[in-house]
């Protein structure tokens, strides 16, 4: 894909593409801002959520709330902070209510997070919670049996490393599930350490299946561009 600064120039001509998406006219009419995603645009390192909430749609910034500060903590301890790794969404906007993302305003966004990852070329995806983790792996298996075991998918146009993890929300009020969250997180830098997959060749494959014919029924469980 070119150099990393050739593939920054590009992430920011996406991001600016998607200030002005209209696919989902409901997601249009009622966000406050598209939150395209933050971070360093050559991170190893990439976390998926399922969608903004009303104070990313506020401030433009994915993770901004408590959760978000528990995953600065995570990152803390093991060596990384929000500057080292890209953190993004299936969807740039807030559905309305912070219902579950629609299947058609999934397909509509998808372009965008596919894009994402052909340019940041992340080694490792760490998917957030049930929703991104069912979505991304194209199937109905939850966060609890899959959280901690990584596997090589095909995400768009590249194969990743994929690490599903639970969603930092959900480990807020509960001791048990902070202390699971830890313990997934302490294997990052190793497999942030293992040889990146191995890329396929376009004419030798075929194009991925759009996400949401791959999960027929998902489930529920500043400046954007400051970090580029």
């Amino acid at each position: 894909m070119g150099s990393a600064e050739e593939r920054r120039e590009e992430l920011k001509a996406v991001w600016r593409h998607a200030q002005s998406c209209t696919r989902c006219p409901q997601l249009a009419a009622t966000r406050q801002t598209v939150v395209f995603g933050s971070g360093n645009a050559d991170a190893d390192l990439m976390f998926i959520g399922e969608a903004p909430g009303a104070n990313e749609d506020r401030q433009g910034l994915p993770f901004v709330g408590q959760a978000g500060r528990l995953l600065e903590t995570l990152l803390g301890e093991i060596g990384l902070s929000r500057a080292d790794v890209f953190i993004n969404n299936t969807l740039n906007c807030r559905p309305p209510g912070n219902r579950d993302p629609l299947p058609q305003e999934i397909e509509h966004c998808q372009e965008y997070l596919f894009r994402k990852i052909e340019l940041i070329e992340p080694r490792l995806i760490c998917t957030l919670g049930n929703f991104a983790t069912k979505l991304l792996r194209g199937d109905t298996t939850g966060i609890t049996r899959l959280h901690g075991r990584e596997e090589i998918r095909r995400i768009g146009p590249r194969r990743v490393r994929l690490y599903p993890i639970y969603h930092p929300a959900a480990a807020l009020y509960t001791p048990r599930m902070l202390e699971i969250l830890r313990e997934d997180f302490r294997r990052i830098p190793a497999l942030l350490a293992l040889d990146p997959p191995e890329q396929p060749e376009p004419d030798r494959e075929p194009e991925p299946e759009p996400l949401v014919e791959a999960l027929a029924e998902p489930e529920r469980e500043t400046s954007q561009l400051g970090l580029f």
